[in-house]
């Protein structure tokens, strides 16, 4: 990973590197490796000629990831897959076209009902829910998760059944 990212990294910036003398301060050897390889796979071998055309100029300097946190805190902090993000990949979204349910009768959506009071959290949303009641205090009893799906209006209740 972090060969491919220096391969990208001097991709995205050939134009500001190119004949100039720069370090890559990284907190693995992974690169040095990779440059001293004998008989790398054809991954490997693509990422050294990409990395080779900059050696010249190019010195890898190791830091290690304890002094190095600047740089190891972005690594780590994911982007969330939006369409702001540069990187974005849009997801397939399976919609449902069709439900067909036949022959549930009423003894179903009553044992629905009563299932609900034997879990605390859905008892009180099936409450909310049912008689659209705003009360905050009723709202706060909930588990943190459950609240929160709430206040979103991520949890619904059609025909007695909660739906989150």
């Amino acid at each position: 990973m972090e060969c491919l990212c220096l391969v990208w990294a001097l991709e995205k910036l050939h134009y500001h590197l190119d004949g100039t003398v720069f370090d890559v301060i990284k907190d693995y050897n992974a690169i040095k490796s990779l440059l001293n390889m004998k008989t790398p796979n054809r991954h490997m071998l693509r990422w050294q000629i990409a990395i080779q055309e900059y050696t010249v100029n190019m010195t890898i300097v190791h830091k290690s990831g304890n002094i190095h946190k600047n740089a190891d805190g972005l690594r780590r902090w994911a982007l969330a897959n939006i369409p702001e993000n540069p990187a974005w990949v849009p997801q397939e979204q399976h919609h449902i076209e069709w439900i067909s349910v036949t022959g549930i009768g009423t003894e179903f959506f009553n044992q629905a009902k009563e299932s609900y009071k034997i879990d605390m959290n859905f008892h009180i949303l099936s409450q909310l829910l049912m008689k659209d009641c705003k009360h905050p205090s009723f709202s706060s009893k909930l588990d943190e998760i459950w609240e929160k799906a709430h206040d979103e209006a991520r949890v619904h209740l059609l025909d007695i059944i909660l739906y989150h």
